[in-house]
This record gives C-alpha cells, sequence and structure tokens, in this order.
C-alpha cells in the first residue's frame, strides 16, 4: 500500500482500495501517531467476508499530499471527516461503513453526525464521541493523560515535534502500549510515514487548535456549527475501547448513550492499550464483523 492516488478537491489521497467493486465499502481511517498500515491485519478479514476497504492515509502522513501549496495546513477533525466524505464522492461511493482509530475516530463520529445518509455504520476504537469540546471537563487522570497536548502548545513542543519527530513518536507508542513491547520494526515502518512535509505542522495545529491555541480554518465552519447544534449520532456505532489506554481513559468514551439514536454498542477490550487493532486484531473482529454484518443484512 498504497495502490491508487484520488484526486479530491483538496488533495490527492493516497489510499489501498480491495475487494470486488460491488460489494459493500468499508472506509478504515488511522490515527496519529500511526499510518494506514494499521488496519493490515483487519483488512483481509473484511475483504474475505464480503466487504470492500478503502484505506487512506489521512492529510499529513504517508503519500498524501496537498494540491495547493497555499491551502491552510489545518488538523482541524472536521477537515479530517470532510476529508473522508470527499474521497468518498470521488470514489462514487453512495452509502459506505467507517470505521476509525484516534484521530480516524474522531473523523468518523463526525461524519456520521453531519451525513447520516452516506454513513451505513461507524466504528470508533480509543475514542468516546462527546470528548472534542475544548469546554470539556476532564478528570486529573485524563489531564495527565493528555500531556502531550500541553506539551505540544509550547514553542518548545513543537519544535520537538519538527525537530524529533521519531524520538517523540517512540516515547509516545511506548507509554501508549504498557503491555504490548512494539518491535522497533514496527514502529520504524510507520514512523516512515512521519516524513511527510506536512505532518510536522497538521500534528501542531490539530492539538492547539482543539484548545483555542491556534486560528480555525474557515473552510469548516459550517461543518462544525452543524455538529455544535446537533451532536447525535443516528447511525448504527459501534465503539470499542482497550481497557488498559493510558492516553483515553476508557472512562472518557463510556456513558455517551444519549449522544446515540440508533443500535449502539460500547465494548471494552481488557488489557489492550492505545493500539487495539494492532495489538490484537483478533478481538477486534470479534466485535467488528458481527456488527457490520447486522448493519448490512
Amino acid at each position: 500500500m498504497p495502490d491508487i492516488l484520488i484526486e479530491t478537491p483538496t488533495l490527492t489521497i493516497a489510499c489501498a482500495v480491495d475487494g470486488p467493486a460491488d460489494s459493500r465499502p468499508v472506509m478504515l481511517l488511522h490515527g496519529w501517531p500511526d499510518d494506514a498500515t494499521t488496519w493490515d491485519e483487519i483488512r483481509p478479514a473484511l475483504q474475505a467476508a464480503g466487504f470492500r476497504t478503502i484505506v487512506p492515509y489521512l492529510r499529513g502522513f504517508g503519500p498524501t499530499r496537498f494540491k495547493d501549496p497555499d491551502t491552510f495546513r489545518s488538523g482541524q477533525l472536521a477537515g479530517l471527516a470532510q476529508d473522508a466524505l470527499d474521497l468518498a464522492d470521488a470514489l462514487g461511493l453512495g452509502r459506505f461503513a467507517l470505521v476509525g482509530h484516534d484521530w480516524g475516530a474522531r473523523a468518523a463520529y463526525i461524519a456520521a453526525a453531519a451525513a447520516p445518509e452516506r454513513i451505513a455504520a461507524c466504528t470508533a476504537l480509543s475514542v468516546g464521541w462527546g470528548t472534542n469540546d475544548p469546554d470539556q471537563t476532564l478528570s486529573l487522570q485524563q489531564v495527565q493523560n493528555y500531556w502531550y497536548h500541553w506539551y505540544m502548545a509550547l514553542d518548545r513542543g513543537a519544535e520537538l515535534v519538527r525537530q524529533d519527530r521519531r524520538g517523540f513518536t517512540r516515547h509516545i507508542w511506548t507509554l501508549w502500549n504498557p503491555d504490548w513491547d512494539v518491535p522497533e520494526s514496527v514502529f520504524a515502518a510507520i514512523a516512515r510515514s512521519f516524513d511527510n512535509p506536512d505532518w510536522a505542522e497538521i500534528t501542531l495545529h490539530s492539538y492547539r487548535v482543539r484548545w483555542g491555541l491556534a486560528p480555525r480554518d474557515p473552510s469548516f465552519a459550517a461543518l462544525e456549527r452543524r455538529i455544535a447544534d446537533d451532536p447525535v449520532i443516528r447511525v448504527p456505532s459501534l465503539v470499542l475501547h482497550g481497557g488498559s489506554d493510558p492516553c483515553n481513559d476508557p472512562a472518557t468514551s463510556a456513558g455517551k448513550e444519549a449522544l446515540f439514536a440508533s443500535v449502539y454498542r460500547h465494548a471494552v477490550l481488557p488489557g489492550l492499550g492505545h493500539f487495539p487493532q494492532r495489538q490484537r486484531p483478533d478481538l477486534v473482529l470479534a466485535e467488528l464483523l458481527p456488527f457490520l454484518h447486522a448493519q448490512a443484512g
């Protein structure tokens, strides 16, 4: 991967598309700091189960590139959601399922809330819905977990992101997988995607803008207002969370039933850290496949 480059209004998106064209489409969105290979153990099982998989690299990652050098390098979550919808348009998808992890989960939630007529089902890993609001009340544990947000708000944190992205992200991978010794070869392969020329600026903007510390891209203002006015997700939804996740405490995805107005399941996977699809893809598939089949049938 990737197999193809897809032109959207803003991006040339690198992605892999596998499975028969007439099978049910599922788009899988990776998170930060990760890349599209996070789904390598998930894609074949989905394809064998009768789904067509679309797996892009997000803006600022891997071979995906902005088309215009003057485009605002925004890391806004609404922008990630719009990218997914633009990619679906470019591929001629009508309704499709979304599966997202971390940043990809936040994008999937937003797309599902904004365009329920397009999204057949929404699966989110390691992130709870309703946790993007800068006015949210954080537990002291979650304040501690978000240390990297606060550090990137500083000039010295920005310098670290720009000058030592591998050292920074390797430290995060070690922290976020307390019961999994991530092989250096695995991390090194992923980290190549951080060499994208826009990775550092997208990263910094994404975390700073969430807390009102960076200007917003007005291109996404209407989408953000729509979600703020009506955050309820009206498509079947599955939320999976590692029980030992030290990034987003599992409590942050619990008790969200009021934000979902369709089929909804929330499951905690004991002993897993922040990357369940990499650490134990079998446990993720045990939840994901029955959920997708139920919504498709």
